[in-house]
C-alpha cells in the first residue's frame, strides 16, 4: 500500500524545502510510528485529502486526487495518482513540485489536468506530458466536449459592476467606490467574476488562443460565488450544447434572492435560452427588507417558473434529458432541494418524490430496459447514503450503513459506481458500489485506503446512537461518540456540539476542525444532535427553525445534554460544555444566557451575536430576510421578527456567569467578525473569564495549516483548564 512520506513526516521532522516535495512523493510506503495513539492536530493535518476523481471510459483505470499539508511550510501540494478499478496498482503520477489538479480522461490513454494555470495532457502512467492551453495561467476549470472538438474554459474577468475602476492615475489607490450590493461574498470583495469560454480543439488536443465568452457581455458569473465549480455547466452528448447554471442578477437584486436558472447554449449558433422559465417571464417586483415567502414572487401560481435555486445540470446519456438540482421558493436557501429532469422535446418538468435533499446525482446508462434512471446521494436520519430512481419515479435505497457518501459517478462502462464515502471515525476514501442484480444487493469495496498508516496507529472513540424525547412530544437522533481512552465506570467532561447552518445536517461528517475523534481523543464525551431544523427528518421538521432560532431548538439542545447528564453513566454532569460554529456559534451565545448553570464552558465559532447587526452586516440578504421575517427597523413587526429581535444573545449578557473563548476570522463576510469581538468585548467587561482567537487572514473557516493545530490547540486548552479541573 503506497503512503506519502510527504504527510508522514510532519508528525516527527520539520519539513525540507517545497522542491523536495515531490521526490518525498516519489519514496512511497514508509514505516513511521507515531508518538501518541490519540490524535493529534499534528496528526489530523498529516492526512491526506481525496479530492477529484475520474474512471476512464472503459472503466479500467481511476485517476484521482490527493492534497497533502505542511504545518511547517503552512501550503498545500496537490497531486494526481492512478490505479487500477479494484484499487491495486496505485502509482504516483505527479512528480513536480507544483501542484496538479482536476484530473479528466481525455480518451482510455491519456489525461487532462491543471498544473500553473494551464490543461495539461499525459499518458496514464504520467509521461510525454504536453501542454494543451496557452492563457498566461488564467485556466480555473476545464471541460472537454464528448467528441472533443471543443473545451469549456474558466476564466475570471475584472468586475465593475459594484466596485468602480479606480481612475488610471491613481494606481497605489486603495480605496474602493461602492455603488450597491454585493459588493463582498463570502470571503473577498467582488472585484472579478468567472465566466466559461469556448474554445476550438484541433488533433484531440490543441487549444486554440481564439475563445467565446458564454456570457459575453453579461455581468453575471458562472460558476455561482461563493462555492460553485465545473459541476454547474455540462456538455451535451452531441456536443452541440452546454446547460450551465447562473443567478442574471446584480447589486441589490442578487443580494436578496436565490433564483438562479439552467441555460442553454448553442455552441454554433451562440445563442441561450432558459430552460427553467418562458421567455417572457418578468419577475414581480418585491421589498428587499421583508422575506420573499410572503411576497408575489412565491405565489403558488408563480413557483412553476422555478424560482429557487437551480443549478447542476446533467444531460442524460441519450440526450434527451437534461436533470439538474431545484429548489421551489426564491430567497429560501434550505429550500428542499429536488432532483428535477427537464424534457429536451416537449419542455416538461417532472420532479423525483423524495422526501429529503438531493445532494449530488449521476444518471445511469442508456440501456433498453431503461430501469434505473438516476443515482443520488441524500441525508436520512444523520446518515448520507446511495439511492436510485428507477423509471417510474420510485426511489429505492442502495446503501444502509452509518456513513456519508459525498460524491458518485458512473464507472466500468457503467456497471457499477465510483463514489466516495467518510464517516465520523473515517476520513474520505473512494469505493466501488456495484447496484443490486436480481437477488444480489448492493455491493462494496473499499479500493483506496489513503491514510491507513496513520489510522490505524489511532485509538479511536465509539459512536452510539440514542433517539431522545423532546419538549413537543417528538423524538430527536443523538450522536454520542465516546472518549478514546474511555474506561467502564469512570465519568469523562463532555461537550454538547451545536450544529450550524442553521439547516445543515449532524451526519457521519468528518471534519478537519471540528473532528469528534479528536475530541475523543482529548478524553472528552461528545453529544452532537440532530435538533430541529436539520435535514433528514422531513421538510416540516427542517423548516421548524426558520423564525425560531430560539425555541425549539434549544430546547432540543438543552433535552440532549439533559438526557446524558441523567442517563449516560459515564457524562460528568459537573463537567458540562458547549460548543459551536455559526449557528452554532449563535447556539453557544445564546445558550449561555439561559443554561443555568448547567455548563462550566462555552466556545463560539463565527456566531452570530447581535441579529440586529448581522441583518445589515451579511453580504447573503436573502438568508436574514427568510430567516428573521423582515428588517429591524420596521414598525410594527411580524411576530416572527420581533421575536427574533428581541431574542439576540447581546441582549442576554447580563445573564452570562461562564468562561467563554470567542473564535472568529476577520475575512469571514457572511458572520462579520465584530461580532466575535463585541461578545468577547461584553463578556470582558461583565468580568467574565474570556478570550478571543482572531485570525485576520480566515474566512469563516479556518484553512491555513498553522491556523488550524493553532485553532486546535487554543480549543483544547481552553477546554481542559475549565472541564478537567
Amino acid at each position: 500500500m503506497k503512503k506519502n512520506l510527504f504527510i508522514l513526516l510532519a508528525l516527527l521532522v520539520p519539513f525540507v524545502s517545497s522542491t523536495s516535495i515531490a521526490q518525498d512523493n516519489v519514496i512511497g510506503k514508509q514505516n513511521i510510528k507515531l508518538q501518541s495513539r490519540m490524535m493529534t492536530p499534528e496528526a489530523l493535518w498529516a492526512m491526506g485529502r481525496i479530492g477529484s476523481y475520474q474512471a476512464a471510459p472503459d472503466g479500467k483505470h481511476i485517476v484521482y486526487q490527493v492534497g497533502y499539508y505542511s504545518v511547517k511550510q503552512n501550503k498545500s501540494h496537490q497531486v494526481l495518482y492512478m490505479m487500477n478499478p479494484d484499487g491495486s496498482g496505485q502509482q504516483l503520477l505527479t512528480k513536480s513540485a507544483k501542484s496538479e489538479t482536476d484530473p479528466a480522461w481525455l480518451d482510455n490513454e491519456t489525461i487532462a489536468f491543471i498544473t500553473g494555470g494551464e490543461i495539461w495532457a499525459m499518458k496514464l502512467d504520467g509521461t510525454e506530458r504536453r501542454q494543451l492551453s496557452k492563457t498566461d495561467g488564467k485556466v480555473e476549470g476545464f471541460q472537454f466536449s464528448p467528441d472533443r472538438q471543443k473545451v469549456i474554459i474558466l476564466k475570471s474577468l475584472p468586475y465593475y459592476e459594484v466596485i468602480k475602476k479606480n481612475p488610471d492615475d491613481l494606481p497605489k489607490a486603495t480605496g474602493r467606490h461602492v455603488t450597491d450590493l454585493m459588493y463582498r461574498h463570502w470571503d473577498h470583495y467582488v472585484e472579478s467574476i468567472q465566466h466559461p469560454f469556448v474554445a476550438t480543439v484541433t488533433d484531440g488536443f490543441s487549444i486554440g488562443s481564439d475563445m467565446t465568452d458564454i456570457l459575453e457581455g453579461e455581468p453575471y458569473e458562472c460558476p455561482m460565488e461563493p462555492f460553485g465549480g465545473m459541476e454547474q455547466l455540462a456538455w451535451s452528448p452531441d456536443s452541440k450544447s452546454i446547460a450551465y447554471t447562473c443567478r442574471k442578477k446584480t447589486g441589490l437584486k442578487y443580494s436578496i434572492s436565490t433564483d438562479s436558472d439552467i441555460f442553454l447554449y448553442d455552441v454554433a449558433n451562440k445563442t441561450t435560452r432558459n430552460l427553467c422559465k418562458p421567455a417572457d417571464y418578468q419577475a414581480p417586483a418585491v421589498d428587499p427588507t421583508r422575506t420573499l415567502a410572503i411576497q408575489a414572487v412565491n405565489a403558488k401560481e408563480n413557483l412553476k417558473n422555478n424560482v429557487g435555486y437551480d443549478q447542476n445540470p446533467q444531460f442524460s446519456p441519450d440526450g434527451k434529458y437534461v436533470a439538474w438540482l431545484s429548489m421551489e421558493r426564491d430567497g429560501y436557501e434550505a429550500d428542499l432541494n429536488r432532483l428535477c429532469i427537464y424534457e429536451m422535446a416537449t419542455g416538461v418538468k417532472t420532479y423525483v418524490d423524495w422526501k429529503s435533499d438531493v445532494d449530488a446525482f449521476c444518471w445511469a446508462p442508456a440501456t433498453k430496459k431503461q430501469e434505473t434512471l438516476l443515482y443520488f446521494l441524500s441525508v436520512w436520519h444523520g446518515c448520507c447514503n446511495l439511492y436510485s430512481v428507477d423509471s417510474k419515479k420510485a426511489v429505492k435505497q442502495l446503501t444502509e450503513d452509518w456513513a456519508d457518501w459525498t460524491g458518485l459517478q458512473m464507472a466500468n462502462n457503467g456497471q457499477q459506481i465510483l463514489a466516495s464515502r467518510q464517516s465520523l471515525s473515517a476520513p474520505t476514501d473512494l469505493y466501488m458500489v456495484t447496484p443490486p442484480v436480481k437477488k444480489q444487493g448492493t455491493q462494496i469495496k473499499q479500493i483506496t485506503f489513503e491514510n491507513k498508516q496513520i489510522l490505524d496507529q489511532l485509538t479511536f472513540g465509539k459512536m452510539e446512537q440514542y433517539w431522545v424525547p423532546t419538549t413537543d412530544g417528538k423524538k430527536e437522533l443523538v450522536w454520542v461518540m465516546l472518549p478514546a481512552n474511555y474506561e467502564q465506570g469512570k465519568k469523562y467532561p463532555t461537550l454538547l456540539f451545536c450544529e450550524g447552518g442553521p439547516q445543515s445536517p449532524v451526519s457521519q461528517f468528518w471534519s478537519y476542525r471540528w473532528n469528534f475523534q479528536m475530541m475523543a481523543a482529548n478524553g472528552y464525551v461528545v453529544i452532537a444532535p440532530n435538533r430541529h431544523g436539520l435535514p433528514g427528518f422531513g421538510q416540516e421538521w427542517k423548516e421548524e427553525i426558520s423564525g425560531d432560532w430560539t425555541g425549539q431548538c434549544m430546547s432540543d439542545y438543552l433535552a440532549a445534554i439533559d438526557f446524558a447528564a441523567d442517563s449516560l453513566p459515564y457524562v460528568d454532569k459537573n463537567r458540562l460544555g458547549a460548543v459551536g460554529a455559526s449557528f452554532g456559534g449563535f447556539s453557544v451565545y445564546y445558550l449561555a444566557g439561559i443554561h443555568e448553570k448547567r455548563f462550566k464552558a462555552f466556545i463560539a465559532h463565527d456566531g452570530a451575536f447581535n441579529l440586529a447587526a448581522m441583518y445589515t452586516e451579511t453580504e447573503e440578504n436573502w438568508f436574514s430576510n427568510w430567516e428573521y421575517d423582515e428588517a429591524y427597523w420596521h414598525r410594527p413587526q411580524m411576530p416572527r421578527a420581533k421575536k427574533t429581535y428581541h431574542d439576540s444573545p447581546h441582549k442576554m449578557v447580563e445573564k452570562w456567569d461562564t468562561p467563554i473563548l470567542c473564535i472568529h476570522g476577520e475575512k469571514d463576510y457572511r458572520i462579520n467578525a465584530t461580532q466575535g469581538m463585541s461578545a468577547f468585548n461584553a463578556a470582558r467587561m461583565k468580568g467574565i473569564p474570556a478570550e478571543l482567537l482572531i485570525f485576520p487572514d480566515e474566512n469563516h473557516w479556518v484553512l491555513k495549516p498553522q491556523n488550524g493545530v493553532l485553532w486546535q490547540r487554543t480549543f483544547f486548552d481552553f477546554l481542559d483548564k475549565w472541564l478537567k479541573k
